[in-house]
C-alpha cells in the first residue's frame, strides 16, 4: 500500500557574518542602489569559519529537534550540494555522524539550486515504497568559496546557508501532494562551475596548443578542451539573460502542472516558495502566470541566492513564523544548473 508522505519537521541555519551591499562595493565595481535595482537584494550570510557540512549539520539538529523524532529513528540521509567539503566522504555521511544518526544511509544528490526540490522527490519515493519511514533532506551550500569575486554579474547574487525537512509516511503535518521534475541538458552551459580537469600521464594536450580549425575538432575533444582550460578555475560563470529567460519559463511551467495535477486553482494556494534567486525573476513569472506577487513568499534581501538551501530556509521562516493555517496549500518551485526544475505541492494538514 502507498502511503502518505510528509514534512513533520523544518530546520535552517545561517552563518552569522552578514556582508551587506556596501561591503560588495569595497571588493567590486557595484554599489548598493545598482544591486538592490537588478536583484532585490540587500545582505547576504557568508561563512567565515564553517564548511558545507557544518552548516548541514546545524540545519539538519535544527529539523530533527522539530520533528520530534530522535537521530536513531531517520533511516536516510540526503544532503544537496554543489559545494561540498570533499568529493568523498560525502557531506551527508559527515552529517550522520555528527547527528548520531547511527541507522541511517546517507549520500549526496546534484542538481544544483533545484536540489531542495530533488531531494524531497527521492525521499518521498524512499518512504512511498516502504523501504524507509523516516527521511533527513538537507540542502545546504558555501557558495562563497566557488564565487569570483571580481565579476560583479554573479559574486553579488550568492550566499551561504543551509535549510532541512525531516519526511515521514504519515498524513500529519505538511503533506506532499503532487510533483515534478524536469531537467534540459542541452541547456547545461547556461550556469557552470568547473571541477578537477583531465589530468593524467596518458593525456595529450598538444591540440590544445596548436592552432587547431575549430570545425575539425571532435566533441570529446571540445569537451577536454574544455576541462583542462578550466584548470584552478572552479568559479560559477553564468549567461545571466539566458537564465533569466529558463527561469521566468520553467518557474511558471513547474506551477501550472502542478496545479494541473492536483486539479486546483491559483486561487486554492495559499504560499509560493521559489527559488530565492532574484527578485526580477519572481516578479516576471508572477506577471506571466498571473498570480498576485504577494503570493510569493521572498527572503533574498536578507540572504540572496543560496542555492540548494534557499527553499528549505524560506519553508522554515514560512512555519517558524507561523503563517500556514490547517488546509493552506503551498507550492514549493525550483531551478537551477543543469538545467535543472521541479516543483512540490504541500497542505497544511
Amino acid at each position: 500500500m502507498i502511503r502518505h508522505v510528509s514534512i513533520i519537521g523544518t530546520g535552517s541555519y545561517l552563518p552569522e557574518h552578514i556582508m551587506n551591499n556596501d561591503d560588495l562595493s569595497r571588493l567590486v565595481d557595484t554599489s548598493d542602489e545598482w544591486i538592490r535595482t537588478r536583484t532585490g537584494i540587500g545582505e547576504r550570510r557568508i561563512s567565515v569559519s564553517m564548511s558545507t557540512s557544518d552548516l548541514a549539520y546545524e540545519a539538519g539538529a535544527a529539523a530533527l529537534r522539530n520533528s520530534g523524532l530522535e537521530p536513531e529513528d531517520i533511516d536516510l540521509i540526503i544532503c544537496a550540494t554543489i559545494t561540498p567539503d570533499y568529493f568523498m566522504p560525502s557531506c551527508a555521511c559527515m552529517v550522520q555522524d555528527r547527528l548520531g544518526a547511527v541507522n541511517a544511509a546517507a549520500f549526496d544528490l546534484t542538481a544544483a539550486c533545484t536540489g531542495m526540490i530533488y531531494g524531497m522527490v527521492t525521499a518521498e519515493q524512499f518512504i512511498k515504497t516502504g523501504m524507509y519511514d523516516n527521511v533527513l533532506v538537507i540542502g545546504a551550500e558555501t557558495l562563497s568559496k566557488i564565487l569570483d569575486w571580481e565579476d560583479r554579474s554573479t559574486c553579488v547574487l550568492f550566499g551561504d546557508g543551509a535549510g532541512a525537512v525531516v519526511m515521514s509516511g504519515t498524513d500529519r503535518g505538511l503533506k506532499l501532494s503532487a510533483t515534478n521534475l524536469e531537467s534540459d541538458g542541452s541547456k547545461y552551459e547556461l550556469l557552470t562551475c568547473p571541477a578537477i580537469p583531465l589530468d593524467n600521464p596518458c593525456v595529450n594536450t598538444e591540440f590544445i596548443e596548436a592552432e587547431t580549425d575549430l570545425n575539425e575538432i571532435t566533441g570529446a575533444e571540445m569537451s577536454a578542451q574544455s576541462m583542462i582550460k578550466a584548470a584552478g578555475q572552479s568559479k560559477i560563470r553564468m549567461l545571466g539573460q539566458e537564465v533569466f529567460k529558463y527561469a521566468v519559463r520553467t518557474v511558471t511551467d513547474n506551477i501550472r502542472v502542478l496545479l494541473c495535477k492536483a486539479n486546483l486553482d491559483i486561487e486554492d494556494i495559499a504560499y509560493i516558495v521559489p527559488h530565492q534567486a532574484n527578485q526580477r525573476i519572481i516578479e516576471q513569472a508572477s506577471k506571466t502566470v498571473k498570480i498576485p506577487i504577494d503570493k510569493f513568499f521572498m527572503n533574498l534581501d536578507r540572504y540572496g541566492n543560496t542555492s540548494a538551501a534557499s527553499i528549505g530556509i524560506a519553508l522554515d521562516e514560512l512555519v517558524a513564523g507561523n503563517m500556514l493555517s490547517k488546509g493552506d496549500k503551498v507550492i514549493l518551485v525550483g531551478f537551477g544548473g543543469g538545467m535543472t526544475s521541479g516543483a512540490v505541492l504541500l497542505e497544511r494538514t
